[in-house]
């Protein structure tokens, strides 16, 4: 190697100096920022029940119907899938997400859809794809982090709207619209929510798009959890809702067919007034080259996915969710300090923690305190900017989260301060 002299100052390198990029070093993801400087010791004499990690086929008790793996088998086998495709995915695969999200008063065009690989690249997709560094998007709190992650990374700021538990998490729409200023550039809203497992009603999505109209504001719909609500609930897609405002929707197959790991997405493009015709239409088309497409095995499978998977799957699987989700409700709520907030789909609960009934700094040192004593981990609020909450996974099989609530029950009586006033 060369040494650097006096002599060297023009030239182009004379020493190793390779360095991430900007973007490598503004990219963090918030779940990993706090999990990982937690320590989480397990008490090695009981099972580890982890109700974290947002996968529903972590413990192999919800699974894929058959014709979901005969349709990816059928596309391996017919050798017509193995090459690249348009980089917003083939026509045959639009066409099927097209006709699975029309509705009677809402018809998708295929033309409307980009492909992707996951929901995560949908969101990566519409929000650098619309979003210009120095502008910022909107996301609810609490809210999936990943917003904060694909944002900020690409300079783009994050400002967050409250949702509120006591109204079955729905946004406060006084200040949504206070967060919202000449730079902003979209609107996030997660219905149903990760991580509370809230669904809202016509009226209150009505509502949130009419905060939009005034405002001049596009929306990204985050509806991963479409359909996945439990009895008396209605899933309302805010693109066939929307009139005036445009709505970029994004969905998968991840959550509801059960196969996060098969990397299929989709952006949905509801713009009837044609306001993202003259460049956005094309931004997202070009964003999707970036990557050359997404899965094109899946893609061959796709036709045969949407049409032939039968309905008693999704009933099937709602109702092992709406269980699993009285269930633990059933059991926390009884618990002094604990103040859960029952869901209405998805697959998650949040649960308050009265953190002036315990000896705990914070929820962090809760649920590190909880792990050691009880091995059962659930993520912090602080993941989803929500201190003095924890996120339940209700995806586990029942067994194990009767177990894990018991255990969590346990762990507050013993830790519960108990106050006693003195008569007078």
């Amino acid at each position: 190697m060369k040494p650097c002299g006096e002599d060297d100052a023009d030239a182009a390198r004379c020493s190793w100096d390779v360095r991430c990029s900007g973007l490598a070093r503004a990219t963090h993801n918030p779940i990993r920022a706090v999990v990982e400087n937690l320590h989480l010791e397990p008490n090695p004499g009981k099972q580890l029940i982890a109700l974290s990690l947002g996968d529903p086929t972590v413990f192999g008790n919800l699974q894929p119907p058959g014709e979901l793996l005969e349709a990816v088998q059928s596309s391996l086998e017919s050798l017509s899938y193995n090459g690249y495709t348009a980089g917003r995915g083939s026509q045959e695969a639009r066409e099927a997400v097209a006709k699975y999200s029309s509705t009677p008063g809402s018809t998708v065009d295929p033309n409307d859809v980009v492909l992707c690989s996951g929901c995560s690249g949908a969101l990566d997709i519409c929000i650098t794809g619309v979003a210009d560094p120095g502008q910022n998007i909107l996301v609810p709190r609490p809210g999936f982090s990943i917003y904060r992650t694909l944002a900020e990374g690409c300079g783009i700021a994050v400002r967050s709207y409250d949702l509120k538990p006591a109204d079955g998490w729905e946004a406060d729409l006084v200040q949504m619209e206070q967060q919202i200023d000449k730079n902003t550039a979209l609107l996030v809203v997660t219905n149903p929510s990760n991580p509370c497992g809230s669904v809202y009603s016509r009226r209150h999505l009505m509502d949130i798009l009419e905060v939009a109209r005034r405002n001049y504001l596009p929306v990204l719909a985050d509806e991963i959890y479409e359909h996945m609500v439990f009895p008396g609930k209605e899933f309302i897609s805010m693109g066939s809702l929307s009139q005036d405002v445009p709505i970029l929707v994004c969905s998968g197959l991840a959550k509801r067919f059960l196969v996060p790991g098969w990397r299929i997405g989709w952006i949905i493009i509801h713009d009837r007034n044609g306001i993202l015709q003259k460049e956005v239409y094309g931004g997202l088309q070009r964003m999707s080259q970036r990557t050359v497409g997404c899965n094109t095995l899946v893609q061959g499978a796709l036709p045969a996915i949407l049409a032939n998977t039968p309905k008693d799957f999704f009933v099937n699987t709602i109702a092992v969710l709406y269980n699993n989700a009285l269930v633990a409700y059933d059991i926390l709520k009884r618990v002094e300090g604990l103040y859960p907030v029952m869901p209405e789909g998805a697959m998650y609960m949040m649960v308050g923690i009265d953190m002036i009934d315990f000896p705990f700094e914070d929820e962090l040192e809760f649920l590190q305190q909880l792990m050691r004593e009880e091995s059962v981990f659930c993520l912090p609020g602080q993941c989803f900017d929500y201190p003095n909450y924890m996120r339940l996974v209700i995806t586990v099989p029942e067994d194990l989260l009767k177990e894990a609530c018991h255990r969590i029950a346990d762990f507050c009586a013993r830790h519960h301060k108990t106050i006693c006033t003195l008569p007078t």
